[in-house]
């Protein structure tokens, strides 16, 4: 039988069976017993799709007004005239041919890779190495974009991306736990109206059917939506 500790069945007794709305929710959140770290917040919403549906395989990216609380380290396949630029950014390489000749020899040490429209053609030999680690350029994503150096700012700067899971669940990050309540209610509700925003035409009826917030490794607390059903 798998050992239990004191913390984890203290925070079990804790949590509550009821959704609240966000204020307490957040709240209920913080009140849990944590680890040494400061836990990242996320973001579960269960909706009411069905990813098998190419019109409601939700993907996208969103930038929160208060941050996530970390930084991204960001390539960026861009012109030569649009290097000095994306390094300024934030990037912590950028080029067209060169870059990519690195990544060809096994640089990967970044989280992000973006890229303008007129790059894809040279980048596109890396789809076999950098799909399958999730992080080719993808227009969907928001990573292919005219503005590289935007993207690159936003993106260092805590960028989510976001998608659909078979489930119909979409996760993300609010913030830290060391947010004040007021910061990570400011992300929540931004992250939850991007979401509300993309709902799929297709959709009828209810389409955000649970959220639930949680530390990385406390219990999550349901929180209360009210939304009108579309018929």
């Amino acid at each position: 039988m798998a050992h239990v500790s004191k913390r984890t069945q203290a925070n079990t007794k804790l949590a509550p069976k009821d959704a609240f709305p966000i204020d307490q929710a957040i709240t209920q959140v913080k009140k849990f017993k944590g680890p040494r770290f400061d836990q990242t917040v996320e973001v579960c919403m269960h909706l009411n799709i069905d990813t098998k549906q190419a019109d409601q395989a939700l993907r996208g990216s969103i930038a929160l007004p208060k941050g996530v609380g970390r930084t991204k380290r960001v390539v960026a396949f861009c012109p030569a005239d649009k290097a000095k630029a994306c390094l300024e950014a934030g990037a912590i390489k950028a080029g067209g041919e060169d870059l990519v000749a690195e990544i060809e020899a096994g640089f990967f040490d970044f989280d992000v890779a973006v890229a303008s429209p007129d790059m894809m053609r040279v980048i596109s030999k890396l789809g076999r190495v950098l799909g399958p680690k999730g992080l080719m350029p993808s227009p969907k994503a928001g990573t292919v974009t005219t503005d590289v150096p935007t993207a690159v700012k936003e993106y260092a700067a805590g960028k989510l991306e976001y998608r659909a899971d078979a489930g119909g669940n979409i996760h993300g990050v609010i913030g830290k736990m060391s947010f004040p309540e007021a910061d990570l209610r400011e992300n929540y509700e931004y992250f939850v109206q991007a979401i509300e925003k993309v709902r799929p035409s297709a959709v009828k009826g209810e389409y955000i059917k649970k959220i639930t917030i949680s530390g990385t490794m406390t219990p999550g607390v349901r929180v209360q939506h009210e939304a009108a059903a579309v018929s």
